[in-house]
């Protein structure tokens, strides 16, 4: 036996080798992907995979920001119809964004609209300066209101999840946060489902792919930056019981939509088959786990990625050998009981490829609230202003398709120059005189409005105390918001 000892001092070091390269691997398979599914009421967890690891969150953070704004509304320290002005840090804020400039205004109505639907990044900040006089000083509050909602693994330093260091939340936490929207704020749940809306002829629909598609979604809200993968937060009701799902690191906008629609279906079905499995608590009472969030730069935009992606993604699923499907794990098979649709049963991916349900665009507009008659010359107006100011000719869409700073090129700005997006409502010309019965729907839009140049500083950015659970990363993470 003295005779094997040397070997096996001779091999140590190669175990050690070993150990070593399966621990620096383990992080990347353990946060590739974050998924959470609880019910709205009660809070009790159905499924959680890396649902407490730390995780930049994107434009999911404007839950937040809709959230804190909703609530000073509520408490009677503005109105739905209070006009914010957009600023000139607003109006440099990098796209997704609505471009108007600086001097517009806008009602606090139809910023909420413009960035749930449409994830504007300048509407984001310019109900945080009306709210909380800069930035800093909402980005303060929303701190403050994650600590007292328990989100533990939370902080945020900008309003609409462009990326900054030490903005980072986790699966939780934000089941935390869609959970006391829907209690805290049920009056104005609209703003979380709203199918498209419109701003003169141009019609944007909602990112979250479940609205109008899967039976019963009713929330709440998508991201993407290339640090943090595709993220989306989601909610439907059944039978009157309400489920949230919450997928973190998608690999596309299609696979995000496909994960979610897959855990809301499994927790649908799992009434009559709950006893058989061990309870996983509230998600208030899952532990978090202190690290520091993944950075999925080169998965999401590197590599071969010709560009990187954005939160408008339509890409097909990605599929692995026989045509399994990758993006949705391997679970092409799971199918879903649909509402009106043929056949019956579908698969989740052909659910979401369908045409979302018919609904009327709600329009949005710049300026103060009108009804009646004047909207409704309001909206023909500007509509005609759109056409004339912003022509759809080859030269305008190649200028669309420039490089910003950092050599990314900026795919809402294509999808802007294209006019309607791929999927969105058409038939303009008929419901600019019927989106004038609309609830909320006011006021014409500022014909000058143009998109900035310059996307905002990050020096303008406080960072508060980093939380808990998270530890600062070491580079700041980079993407398109």
């Amino acid at each position: 036996m003295h005779c094997f000892r040397p070997l096996l001092r001779q091999s140590l070091p190669i175990r050690v080798l070993i150990a070593a390269a399966l621990a620096s691997l383990a992080p990347r398979i353990a946060h590739a992907e974050a998924l959470l599914l609880i019910e709205a009421d009660s809070g009790k967890v159905l499924q959680a995979e890396n649902a407490t690891y730390p995780w930049y969150p994107a434009s999911v953070t404007k839950i937040m920001t809709a959230y804190v704004t909703l609530k000073a509304v509520k408490d009677g320290k503005l109105t739905l119809d209070t006009l914010l002005t957009v600023s000139p840090t607003a109006a440099s804020q990098s796209p997704s964004k609505m471009g108007f400039r600086p001097g517009t205004q806008v009602t606090v109505d139809n910023a909420l609209k413009m960035m749930m639907v449409k994830s504007a990044n300048d509407m984001a900040v310019v109900l945080a300066e009306g709210v909380g006089g800069s930035i800093d000083g909402f980005s303060a509050m929303m701190n403050q209101t994650a600590q007292r909602l328990g989100m533990t693994q939370t902080s945020y330093v900008n309003p609409n999840g462009l990326p900054a260091d030490g903005q980072i939340t986790s699966a939780r936490d934000l089941g935390i946060l869609a959970r006391s929207f829907i209690r805290d704020l049920p009056e104005y749940e609209y703003f979380v489902h709203i199918p498209a809306i419109r701003f003169g002829k141009r019609i944007t629909g909602n990112f979250n792919k479940l609205i109008g598609r899967y039976p019963g979604a009713d929330g709440f809200k998508t991201g993407f930056i290339c640090a943090s993968g595709y993220n989306l937060v989601a909610s439907a009701t059944r039978n009157g019981r309400r489920l949230i799902a919450v997928v973190l690191g998608a690999n596309s906008g299609t696979a995000r939509a496909v994960k979610a629609a897959q855990l809301l279906e499994r927790g649908f079905s799992q009434d009559t088959l709950s006893w058989l499995r061990p309870s996983l608590g509230t998600v208030d009472s899952l532990v978090p786990v202190d690290a520091s969030p993944p950075n999925l730069r080169d998965e999401m935009c590197g590599g071969k990625r010709k560009r990187p992606a954005s939160d408008e993604d339509d890409a097909l699923i990605a599929t692995g050998p026989a045509g399994s499907s990758a993006a949705t794990g391997g679970e092409a098979s799971v199918t879903f009981f649909t509402a009106g649709l043929q056949p019956p049963l579908m698969k989740a991916s052909d659910l979401l490829a369908s045409a979302p349900a018919a609904a009327e665009p709600v329009p949005v507009y710049t300026g103060p609230t009108r009804t009646g008659t004047a909207l409704v010359a309001a909206v023909a107006a500007d509509a005609d202003r759109q056409a004339a100011s912003h022509p759809r000719g080859k030269k305008s869409r190649v200028a669309a398709r420039k490089p910003d700073a950092k050599g990314d090129i900026r795919p809402d700005a294509k999808n802007d120059a294209k006019g309607d997006a791929k999927g969105q409502t058409k038939g303009d010309a008929k419901t600019a005189t019927r989106s004038a019965s609309s609830k909320h729907a006011n006021a014409k839009p500022d014909a000058n409005a143009k998109p900035a140049e310059k996307p905002a500083a990050s020096a303008d950015q406080a960072k508060p105390a980093k939380p808990k659970a998270a530890t600062r990363p070491s580079a700041k993470p980079k993407g398109n918001g």
